[in-house]
């Protein structure tokens, strides 16, 4: 469509490709009398000339549009004859309807979606597995508004199910991953076993007989760490050092268990941490720890219900109430760790270290990023331990813990001696008094709540060791400042750098461990840096090539 005014305005052409031209004429306005005046112009000469020439003008614009509305319609099949008709398909936002109509369309919609959602509409028959299957389906059967409502609750409903199965799973894989010792681990474990059997400078004491002294000398920084994992404590070590402002003044007693220790002695042997001291020492060289004097251990012994909880079929957890973060919870309460014997060490620290007055227990999943021995300076007002409270903190998912998180408070022993909104705090970097501790009943108490849990079934708590020390510890914990120990990077994916590359101690605390394959990828590497790449064990077991 095309539009011309000629220069003069007296003539308008309009022509298209389907229609000849059509031109008009508008005469010019009548001449002036003799004796009238310029402003007496005819009013109603010039007044129809404006009109006529704006008339013109609108429809010229509008033209096209009904034209093209027009076929539209025609190919949609559509006979268009009613005026109704015509303020339908031409377009409702002129008449004013378009806004009335819509709503009354969503409110239609909303109703029969409510009665819908309140009945019970089970269907049996093959449900759309995609969006475009869906559409298809509502497209070739033309259901009506209630059965296009109930299909699609339907295929909904399918769908959060098998999304649901899917996280339940994920998480049931994860803890399988979480649970499983990386090849590349084993290897290095194996390997400097071997060392161990057959290179002399492997089985060299440690320390030294002249360095002897100094691991009961209370003028230096005694860390304690028990694990089984020689990857793990090598990085604890290394990185400790590394931040260390006085790391000739460190001493580092390690635990470990019978079938490791082989391998950990070789590894710190043969990488000697000078200018720091390290005592490497098995749990069967300290005769006192017998099944006697370890609940866990007779509890293992004697109750199959025990062993089945812990190393029992773990797809046995799953519940369909369940939601995949309670899911994952349940599982890693059931996870074998919490009633191995090193993760019951802590709780004797005064008879492990009878001549030590403080020490600083670390687990074997952190990384030390400052020096901590202002921990040692810290005035603990005679309380025994000092431990970051995990009930106050940015981050709402890590730190906003309630008792009520680990205890069932619908056990009647729960209730009667437990509040639910008391702060708990965490274990994997806490520094204890030793002499405090000894002139109090921790470990009878601690002990006396893990066999009341055996009693009941393991039904008083979830996780492993922390729930009866947080019976056991009550009103003997000093609360320090939670920069010194960032937690929750194995399992809250969305840490934040900023605070990660500032605390003191982080925590790898949770499945996704920075040696594992489902570690997170951004975190790993304020662990990785602590790996000897270098080592000729390390290269040959192809353990963790540098990201």
């Amino acid at each position: 469509m095309q539009l011309r005014i000629s220069p003069s305005m007296r003539s308008i052409t309009i022509s298209n490709g389907f229609v000849d031209s059509m031109k008009l004429r508008v005469g010019p306005a009548p001449p002036l009398l003799p004796h009238q005046p310029p402003h007496h112009t005819s009013a109603s000469s010039a007044f129809s000339y404006r009109s006529f020439f704006y008339f013109v003008l609108f429809c010229a614009c509008l033209l096209p549009f009904v034209f093209i509305r027009t076929a539209l319609v025609t190919l949609e099949g559509l006979e268009c004859s009613s005026l109704d008709c015509f303020k339908r398909h031409i377009g409702p936002s002129i008449f004013g309807k378009s806004n009335g109509n819509s709503k009354k369309l969503v409110k239609e919609l909303y109703e029969v979606l409510h009665k819908v959602d309140k009945e019970d509409a089970t269907i049996s028959e093959n449900l759309p597995d995609t969006f475009h299957e869906f559409m298809s389906e509502m497209k070739n059967h033309k259901y009506d508004a209630r059965t296009f409502a109930v299909r699609l609750k339907a295929t909904m409903e399918n769908m959060n199910k098998e999304i649901k199965k899917s996280r339940l799973s994920e998480q049931l894989f994860k803890h399988y991953a979480a649970s499983a010792v990386p090849r590349g681990i084993h290897c290095l474990s194996l390997r400097l076993t071997d060392e161990y059997s057959s290179n002399a400078h492997a089985r060299k004491q440690l320390p030294s007989p002249e360095l002897l002294p100094i691991l009961s000398d209370n003028s230096y920084y005694h860390l304690v760490l028990a694990t089984d994992n020689i990857l793990a404590a090598s990085v604890v070590v290394s990185s400790a050092i590394q931040s260390s402002e006085n790391a000739e003044r460190l001493v580092f007693h390690i635990i470990t268990d019978k079938k490791t220790y082989p391998g950990m002695h070789s590894w710190f042997a043969l990488n000697p941490i000078s200018p720091a001291i390290i005592e490497v020492k098995s749990v069967h060289q300290y005769g006192w720890l017998t099944r006697e004097n370890v609940p866990v251990l007779e509890a293992m012994e004697n109750h199959n219900f025990v062993r089945s909880h812990y190393h029992g079929n773990r797809a046995s957890a799953i519940s369909g109430g369940d939601n995949p973060r309670a899911f994952a919870s349940k599982l890693q309460a059931r996870s074998p760790m919490y009633i191995s014997l090193l993760n019951h060490l802590r709780i004797f620290l005064p008879e492990l270290f009878p001549n030590l007055d403080k020490v600083l227990f670390l687990d074997d999943d952190v990384v030390i990023q400052h020096d901590l021995s202002p921990l040692w300076e810290i005035d603990l007002q005679g309380k025994v331990m000092g431990a970051v409270e995990t009930c106050r903190g940015d981050d709402k998912w890590v730190m906003s813990k309630r008792f009520r998180t680990y205890f069932n408070f619908s056990h009647p022993l729960i209730v009667a001696n437990l509040d639910p909104d008391e702060c708990p705090w965490a274990f994997g970097m806490n520094i204890f008094d030793l002499s405090a501790w000894r002139k109090t009943n921790i470990r009878e108490t601690f002990h006396y709540w893990v066999k009341e849990n055996i009693k009941s079934g393991l039904t008083l708590w979830k996780f492993g060791t922390l729930p009866p020390a947080l019976i056991a510890f009550r009103g003997h914990v000093y609360p320090i400042d939670p920069a010194w120990h960032m937690l929750g990077l194995g399992y809250q994916e969305n840490s934040k750098l900023d605070n990660v590359r500032e605390a003191a101690v982080i925590h790898y605390n949770g499945q996704c461990k920075p040696w594992l394959d489902i570690g997170f990828k951004h975190l790993k590497p304020f662990w990785m840096k602590h790996v000897n790449h270098s080592n000729d064990f390390i290269r040959n077991c192809h353990i963790l090539e540098p990201l």
